[in-house]
């Protein structure tokens, strides 16, 4: 089995240190990069990398066609969110950070979220409820949709906004007024 190349770009060493521990837990990743900048990354990486887990503030950065996760520390601006193709947060457990990394494997990597069209009322709707923790099922029973569409309004919403992490959506529905702190 193929072993995963991930290179990790993070100023903080606790946070940067602790994602490559977790990653060591498992014989699928291996870490070939733990830089706190991009400049750092780019002078010292050696070879390819499938995918760069990279703080949010460094996402725009030029970084090559390669798979980037974002690592969000802090409240982040939606448009930093949009430059990265999943989150992993503070808060995100170890199966929550494999998983944005499992999909990492098989997705495309040049995505480009910079095109993203504004959310539908729907799609507002939809991402308010996720942010406050509904499942699919709650979220089709409020707003008296099918499931399905449920799970097509969140396609969409990933797809528009370029966040797939739960967390990430609920900064980003935060950070563009959809919904106040107060009421998560």
């Amino acid at each position: 089995m193929k072993r995963v190349r991930v290179a990790i770009i993070e100023p903080s060493r606790i946070v940067a240190e602790g994602i490559e521990a977790i990653l060591g837990r498992s014989a699928e990743y291996d870490v070939v990069c733990n830089v706190r900048t991009v400049a750092e990354y780019h002078a010292r990486r050696g070879g390819d990398v499938d995918v760069v887990l990279v703080a949010l503030q460094y996402a725009c950065e030029e970084l090559g066609s390669v798979f980037k996760i974002g690592i969000q520390t802090s409240l982040t601006e939606a448009d930093l969110m949009r430059q990265v193709s999943s989150i992993v947060s503070l808060y995100s457990t170890e199966e929550e950070i494999f998983k944005a990394l499992g999909e990492s494997v098989d997705a495309p990597v040049a995505t480009n979220f910079s095109d993203s069209h504004e959310l539908s009322e729907r799609e507002r709707d939809v991402l308010v409820l996720v942010a406050k923790g509904h499942t699919n099922k709650e979220i089709a029973t409020k707003l008296f949709i099918s499931p399905h569409t449920v799970i097509s309004h969140r396609k969409n919403i990933v797809h528009k906004t370029g966040i797939r992490s739960v967390a990430g959506l609920t900064v980003y529905a935060v950070l563009n007024k959809l919904i106040d702190s107060e009421q998560l």
